[in-house]
Protein backbone atom coordinates (compact mmCIF):
# COMPACT_ATOMS: atom_id res chain seq x y z
CA UNK A 1 0.00 0.00 0.00
CA UNK A 2 1.36 3.51 -1.23
CA UNK A 3 2.41 5.67 2.00
CA UNK A 4 1.46 9.35 1.68
CA UNK A 5 3.84 12.14 3.79
CA UNK A 6 2.03 14.44 5.71
CA UNK A 7 2.73 18.05 4.45
CA UNK A 8 4.56 18.91 8.11
CA UNK A 9 8.26 18.33 8.98
CA UNK A 10 7.64 16.92 12.54
CA UNK A 11 10.02 15.32 15.17
CA UNK A 12 9.04 11.51 16.31
CA UNK A 13 6.55 11.50 12.92
CA UNK A 14 5.22 8.28 12.44
CA UNK A 15 6.07 7.60 8.23
CA UNK A 16 8.84 5.18 8.83
CA UNK A 17 6.19 2.90 11.33
CA UNK A 18 3.42 3.09 9.62
CA UNK A 19 3.60 -0.49 8.33
CA UNK A 20 3.77 -1.70 11.90
CA UNK A 21 1.26 0.76 13.00
CA UNK A 22 -1.61 -0.13 10.43
CA UNK A 23 -0.73 -4.08 11.08
CA UNK A 24 -1.45 -3.56 14.66
CA UNK A 25 -4.75 -1.16 14.30
CA UNK A 26 -7.95 -2.69 15.30
CA UNK A 27 -10.84 -2.12 12.67
CA UNK A 28 -13.60 0.03 13.55
CA UNK A 29 -16.02 2.82 12.53
CA UNK A 30 -14.17 5.68 13.73
CA UNK A 31 -10.31 6.24 14.19
CA UNK A 32 -9.57 8.80 17.46
CA UNK A 33 -5.97 10.57 17.77
CA UNK A 34 -5.27 12.53 20.75
CA UNK A 35 -1.82 13.53 19.86
CA UNK A 36 -2.59 13.66 16.25
CA UNK A 37 0.96 15.65 15.44
CA UNK A 38 1.56 15.80 11.76
CA UNK A 39 -0.98 13.08 10.98
CA UNK A 40 0.72 10.40 8.92
CA UNK A 41 -1.46 7.50 10.58
CA UNK A 42 -4.61 9.54 9.64
CA UNK A 43 -3.30 10.34 6.34
CA UNK A 44 -2.73 6.26 5.93
CA UNK A 45 -5.99 4.28 7.17
CA UNK A 46 -9.23 4.02 5.66
CA UNK A 47 -11.80 4.85 8.45
CA UNK A 48 -15.05 5.90 7.80
CA UNK A 49 -14.45 9.21 10.17
CA UNK A 50 -11.89 10.62 12.31
CA UNK A 51 -11.29 12.77 15.59
CA UNK A 52 -8.10 13.98 15.57
CA UNK A 53 -6.85 16.09 18.65
CA UNK A 54 -3.65 18.17 19.91
CA UNK A 55 -2.99 20.34 22.27
CA UNK A 56 -1.44 22.77 20.34
CA UNK A 57 -3.65 25.34 19.10
CA UNK A 58 -1.79 26.05 16.09
CA UNK A 59 -1.67 23.21 14.28
CA UNK A 60 -5.29 22.25 14.84
CA UNK A 61 -5.73 25.82 13.48
CA UNK A 62 -3.44 25.27 10.60
CA UNK A 63 -5.36 22.03 9.58
CA UNK A 64 -9.07 23.27 9.96
CA UNK A 65 -7.79 26.11 7.40
CA UNK A 66 -6.35 23.83 5.33
CA UNK A 67 -9.09 21.64 5.18
CA UNK A 68 -11.71 24.20 4.74
CA UNK A 69 -9.72 27.40 2.82
CA UNK A 70 -7.21 24.81 0.90
CA UNK A 71 -6.50 26.85 -2.85
CA UNK A 72 -6.35 30.17 -1.24
CA UNK A 73 -4.08 29.08 1.79
CA UNK A 74 -1.98 27.37 -0.68
CA UNK A 75 -1.46 30.08 -3.17
CA UNK A 76 -0.99 32.52 -0.05
CA UNK A 77 1.35 30.02 1.38
CA UNK A 78 3.25 29.44 -1.23
CA UNK A 79 4.95 33.70 -1.47
CA UNK A 80 6.76 32.63 1.41
CA UNK A 81 8.49 30.01 -0.28
CA UNK A 82 10.87 31.99 -2.17
CA UNK A 83 15.30 32.16 -2.53
CA UNK A 84 14.48 35.18 -0.58
CA UNK A 85 12.17 33.96 2.06
CA UNK A 86 15.04 31.35 3.09
CA UNK A 87 17.05 33.79 5.13
CA UNK A 88 18.04 33.96 8.39
CA UNK A 89 17.03 37.43 8.84
CA UNK A 90 13.38 37.07 6.96
CA UNK A 91 12.94 34.65 8.94
CA UNK A 92 13.81 35.75 12.45
CA UNK A 93 11.34 38.65 10.72
CA UNK A 94 8.13 36.41 10.21
CA UNK A 95 8.72 34.33 13.34
CA UNK A 96 8.55 37.58 15.42
CA UNK A 97 5.39 38.34 12.98
CA UNK A 98 3.87 34.96 14.06
CA UNK A 99 4.41 35.07 17.73
CA UNK A 100 2.67 39.42 17.58
CA UNK A 101 -0.26 38.33 15.24
CA UNK A 102 -3.53 36.62 16.25
CA UNK A 103 -5.09 36.77 13.28
CA UNK A 104 -5.54 32.67 12.85
CA UNK A 105 -5.27 32.74 9.18
CA UNK A 106 -1.82 34.44 9.01
CA UNK A 107 -1.05 32.34 12.08
CA UNK A 108 -1.44 29.62 9.71
CA UNK A 109 0.38 30.31 6.94
CA UNK A 110 3.48 31.63 8.98
CA UNK A 111 2.92 28.30 10.74
CA UNK A 112 3.98 26.46 7.86
CA UNK A 113 6.40 28.54 6.68
CA UNK A 114 8.42 28.28 10.15
CA UNK A 115 7.86 24.47 10.18
CA UNK A 116 9.61 24.45 6.38
CA UNK A 117 12.49 26.49 7.71
CA UNK A 118 13.00 25.74 11.11
CA UNK A 119 15.60 23.59 12.70
CA UNK A 120 14.86 20.16 12.23
CA UNK A 121 11.10 20.46 11.56
CA UNK A 122 10.88 20.98 15.67
CA UNK A 123 7.67 22.50 17.45
CA UNK A 124 8.71 24.31 20.87
CA UNK A 125 7.56 27.04 22.75
CA UNK A 126 9.05 28.99 25.75
CA UNK A 127 6.95 29.16 28.36
CA UNK A 128 5.79 32.80 27.41
CA UNK A 129 3.84 30.75 24.48
CA UNK A 130 6.49 31.84 21.97
CA UNK A 131 7.38 29.57 19.17
CA UNK A 132 11.34 29.50 19.79
CA UNK A 133 12.75 26.88 17.09
CA UNK A 134 15.82 28.60 15.44
CA UNK A 135 16.22 28.56 11.89
CA UNK A 136 17.55 25.71 10.00
CA UNK A 137 20.13 26.33 7.08
CA UNK A 138 18.34 24.10 4.29
CA UNK A 139 19.57 24.44 0.89
CA UNK A 140 16.03 25.31 -0.79
CA UNK A 141 12.87 24.66 2.11
CA UNK A 142 10.46 21.92 0.10
CA UNK A 143 7.09 23.59 -0.40
CA UNK A 144 4.67 20.58 0.14
CA UNK A 145 1.74 21.43 -2.41
CA UNK A 146 0.57 18.01 -3.10
CA UNK A 147 0.84 17.45 0.37
CA UNK A 148 -1.34 20.10 1.54
CA UNK A 149 -4.33 18.96 -1.28
CA UNK A 150 -3.93 14.94 -0.29
CA UNK A 151 -4.23 16.49 3.46
CA UNK A 152 -7.14 18.84 2.58
CA UNK A 153 -9.16 15.64 0.44
CA UNK A 154 -8.44 13.29 3.97
CA UNK A 155 -9.67 16.18 5.82
CA UNK A 156 -12.90 16.00 4.91
CA UNK A 157 -13.59 12.77 7.00
CA UNK A 158 -12.36 14.55 9.71
CA UNK A 159 -12.93 16.79 12.58
CA UNK A 160 -10.06 18.47 14.47
CA UNK A 161 -10.43 19.86 18.20
CA UNK A 162 -7.92 21.52 20.34
CA UNK A 163 -8.11 19.68 23.59
CA UNK A 164 -6.06 18.03 26.43
CA UNK A 165 -5.37 13.99 25.84
CA UNK A 166 -7.59 13.09 28.44
CA UNK A 167 -10.78 15.50 27.42
CA UNK A 168 -10.82 13.51 24.50
CA UNK A 169 -10.19 10.05 25.43
CA UNK A 170 -13.10 10.89 28.24
CA UNK A 171 -15.61 11.61 24.99
CA UNK A 172 -14.48 8.69 22.53
CA UNK A 173 -17.63 7.73 20.63
CA UNK A 174 -18.80 3.75 20.83
CA UNK A 175 -17.38 1.33 17.91
CA UNK A 176 -14.25 3.90 17.77
CA UNK A 177 -10.66 2.64 17.76
CA UNK A 178 -8.05 5.08 19.51
CA UNK A 179 -4.32 5.63 18.66
CA UNK A 180 -2.10 7.30 21.20
CA UNK A 181 1.43 8.77 19.99
CA UNK A 182 2.37 10.58 23.35
CA UNK A 183 5.17 12.59 23.70
CA UNK A 184 7.74 9.53 24.38
CA UNK A 185 8.93 8.63 27.46
CA UNK A 186 12.96 9.41 27.38
CA UNK A 187 15.53 6.91 27.02
CA UNK A 188 17.65 8.34 29.50
CA UNK A 189 17.55 11.27 32.62
CA UNK A 190 19.11 13.31 29.54
CA UNK A 191 17.14 12.83 26.93
CA UNK A 192 13.77 14.53 27.63
CA UNK A 193 12.24 15.80 24.17
CA UNK A 194 8.70 16.47 26.16
CA UNK A 195 8.21 19.55 26.28
CA UNK A 196 6.49 19.81 23.14
CA UNK A 197 4.02 22.68 23.62
CA UNK A 198 3.99 24.77 26.85
CA UNK A 199 3.01 22.01 28.88
CA UNK A 200 5.42 18.92 29.37
CA UNK A 201 4.29 15.48 29.41
CA UNK A 202 5.61 13.98 32.48
CA UNK A 203 5.66 10.42 33.51
CA UNK A 204 2.48 10.72 35.64
CA UNK A 205 0.65 11.74 32.72
CA UNK A 206 2.53 8.89 30.85
CA UNK A 207 1.10 6.26 33.19
CA UNK A 208 -2.10 7.88 33.65
CA UNK A 209 -2.50 7.93 30.00
CA UNK A 210 -2.00 3.63 29.82
CA UNK A 211 -4.31 3.25 32.69
CA UNK A 212 -7.00 5.41 30.68
CA UNK A 213 -6.44 3.15 27.68
CA UNK A 214 -6.98 -0.23 29.97
CA UNK A 215 -9.84 1.34 31.32
CA UNK A 216 -11.62 2.05 27.35
CA UNK A 217 -10.89 -1.65 26.58
CA UNK A 218 -11.80 -3.22 29.21
CA UNK A 219 -14.86 -1.45 29.93
CA UNK A 220 -15.84 0.15 26.85
CA UNK A 221 -14.75 -2.18 24.25
CA UNK A 222 -12.96 0.27 22.38
CA UNK A 223 -9.02 -1.10 21.40
CA UNK A 224 -6.61 1.45 21.84
CA UNK A 225 -3.01 1.32 20.61
CA UNK A 226 0.02 3.63 22.18
CA UNK A 227 2.96 3.98 20.93
CA UNK A 228 6.43 4.81 22.64
CA UNK A 229 10.27 4.01 23.60
CA UNK A 230 11.00 0.55 25.04
CA UNK A 231 12.14 1.18 28.05
CA UNK A 232 11.76 -0.79 31.56
CA UNK A 233 8.94 2.19 32.87
CA UNK A 234 6.58 1.59 29.54
CA UNK A 235 6.71 -1.60 30.07
CA UNK A 236 5.94 -1.16 33.58
CA UNK A 237 2.90 0.88 32.23
CA UNK A 238 2.12 -0.69 29.65
CA UNK A 239 1.87 -4.58 31.46
CA UNK A 240 -1.98 -4.80 30.52
CA UNK A 241 -1.50 -4.19 26.92
CA UNK A 242 -0.21 -6.83 24.40
CA UNK A 243 3.29 -5.49 23.52
CA UNK A 244 4.55 -5.76 19.91
CA UNK A 245 8.85 -4.51 19.22
CA UNK A 246 9.60 -2.61 16.44
CA UNK A 247 12.64 -0.65 15.72
CA UNK A 248 12.47 2.70 14.57
CA UNK A 249 15.42 5.49 13.68
CA UNK A 250 15.90 8.20 15.97
CA UNK A 251 15.16 11.40 14.72
CA UNK A 252 16.38 13.88 17.14
CA UNK A 253 20.58 13.82 17.71
CA UNK A 254 23.49 16.64 17.90
CA UNK A 255 24.94 13.66 15.66
CA UNK A 256 24.07 12.01 12.69
CA UNK A 257 26.15 9.09 14.28
CA UNK A 258 23.70 9.03 16.98
CA UNK A 259 20.78 8.71 14.90
CA UNK A 260 20.26 4.76 15.27
CA UNK A 261 17.67 1.90 15.24
CA UNK A 262 16.18 1.94 19.08
CA UNK A 263 13.12 -0.43 20.19
CA UNK A 264 10.21 0.92 20.35
CA UNK A 265 6.50 -0.63 21.60
CA UNK A 266 3.20 -0.79 20.05
CA UNK A 267 1.16 -1.51 22.96
CA UNK A 268 -2.14 -3.10 22.24
CA UNK A 269 -5.64 -2.80 24.41
CA UNK A 270 -7.84 -4.73 23.34
CA UNK A 271 -11.49 -5.52 24.04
Amino acid sequence: MKKNRAFLKWAGGKYPLLDDIRQHLPPGDCLVEPFVGAGSVFLNTDYDRYILADINGDLINLYDIVKTRTAEFINDARVLFTPQSNDVTFYYAHRSEFNASADRYRRALLFLYLNRHCYNGLCRYNLSGEFNVPFGLYRKPYFPEDELYWFAERAQKAIFVCEPYDVTLNAVPAGSVVYCDPPYAPLSATANFTAYHTNSFSLCEQQRLAEMAAVLAREHHIPVLISNHDTVLTRLWYQNAVLHVVKARRSISRSISGRNKVDELLALYAR
